[in-house]
């Protein structure tokens, strides 16, 4: 399903007030060639600045592409975000570095590239591969500004000797999840690690449940969003919240979600104190990194509906780089992204953060944890994530605001669901 990405003017001077983040390792598969694709290539050294998330993949691709020399650096989400927004602003961004897909974030694909701060990737080879259905994740009007190996979903990474524990198999529909929860906690174990400390994990299990809730009935929120006929507060996003919360009611999560950073909840599936987390499936190698043995670990669909005909799920294009506009090294930049785009990088880039490639050949190797995900995203019930079709930067962390709040008992979802309503029609 396409998602209409409606994106709102941002000057280079209103660039540093936007506010926003969100998120995504194993050795890479194969072995990738020493010589980059391109004939723009330049020498030198190129500055590049990435996610924690997207380093094991960069570091062996950056040392696979010898045309240049790479000063590399990697710290969290939320780090980078602050980072390389205000070097964006500052004029003194890196030659490459990180770019979120589509819009609603400051540091997203449609933000940047309005304000002049993305170079223009749109003569290299791979743009013309990309999916009609991605195209509002990479492009801006018709012009490409990042690259991404493909798309990840958004489902619970268990632990399958916790389930095992409890007799539980992983559920079709939203009265099983909460009877497998139920099991687990029956068990004495934690049924799900929520670490809402760390901001950009409070909007995964919303996520995860808004397309069930909403899209599933009403594929056409997106528009009618944009086009002023539809509501946050008069949508399945009530639902959805409510389902939320009737997780924390039960005492399905840990204690202090709100206390318990991505690390924490991380550790907590990996070793078995919990069943499993909501989570992005680009973060898979964090928790198997994590574990004693990383085949303990697996992933399913989180069914948002009681019919399992109902349920669908969210799978979005993942994090991805950018070129800097400004950058004095830019050919050789491009030149790099456009050895990313060749089909052997997409497939180990794809592999190594277990996403699934945007176009793919006989060596494409999907991670087969995801195997249950491909019924819903080859049969159109998966829908981008829903900041990706965001207008402003500031309904995101208005999104993480409020479940915070929701959890602390300081908000109610009427009360929250008005304020990203008013968040959404800012101008």
């Amino acid at each position: 399903m396409t998602s209409s990405f409606e994106r709102a003017p941002l000057s280079r001077r209103n660039f540093l007030r936007a506010t926003g983040g969100a998120a995504a390792a194993v050795a890479l598969p194969g072995v990738l060639a020493a010589c980059g694709g391109g004939s723009s290539g330049g020498s030198g050294t190129l500055r590049l600045v990435g996610v924690a998330d997207q380093q094991k993949p960069l570091d062996a691709l950056t040392k696979a592409y010898t045309k240049v020399k790479f000063n590399a650096s990697y710290a969290p989400t939320d780090q980078v975000q602050t980072s390389v927004r205000t070097q964006l602003g500052a004029g003194n961004a890196p030659d490459v570095h990180v770019v979120f897909p589509g819009n609603g974030s400051a540091m997203s694909m449609a933000q940047i590239a309005q304000a002049g701060l993305l170079a223009d990737l749109s003569d290299q080879a791979w743009t013309k591969k990309v999916p009609a259905n991605f195209k509002p994740a990479y492009q801006l009007d018709g012009k490409t500004f990042i690259y991404s190996p493909g798309s990840s979903v958004i489902g619970a990474i268990y632990n399958k000797k916790v389930f095992q524990e409890a007799g539980v198999e992983p559920p079709k529909t939203w009265s099983e999840f909460l009877q497998v929860c139920d099991k687990i906690k029956k068990k004495g174990r934690i049924p799900i690690a929520l670490g809402a400390q760390t901001p950009w994990i409070t909007q995964l299990i919303t996520y995860a449940l808004v397309p069930s809730t909403v899209y599933a009935k009403n594929p056409k929120f997106d528009e009618q969003m944009k086009a002023g006929s539809a509501s946050f507060a008069q949508s399945g996003w009530v639902q959805a919240l409510e389902m939320y919360l009737e997780l924390q009611k039960r005492g399905f999560f840990n204690d202090n979600p709100n206390g318990t950073t991505f690390e924490q909840a991380t550790s907590m599936v990996a070793t078995g104190k919990a069943g499993m987390a909501i989570q992005v499936s680009a973060v898979l190698p964090d928790f198997r990194k994590a574990a004693t043995n990383a085949a303990d670990l697996s992933m399913f669909p989180v069914p948002g509906a009681d019919k399992e005909a109902d349920v669908w799920i969210p799978a979005g294009v993942v994090v991805g780089v950018g070129v800097s506009a400004r950058s004095k090294n830019k050919d050789s930049a491009k030149a790099f992204v456009e050895f990313l785009g060749e089909q052997r990088n997409i497939n180990a880039w794809s592999e190594a953060v277990a996403c699934v490639p945007f176009v793919r050949d006989g060596s494409s190797k999907i991670d087969p944890v995801l195997d249950p995900f491909l019924p819903f995203m080859d049969g159109g019930k998966a829908v981008p994530f829903m900041d990706q079709a965001w207008p402003n930067a500031e309904v995101q962390p208005a999104h993480f605001a409020m479940v915070q709040e929701l959890l602390g008992g300081k908000t109610t979802i009427p009360q929250g669901l008005a304020k990203l309503d008013e968040t959404y029609r800012k101008k």
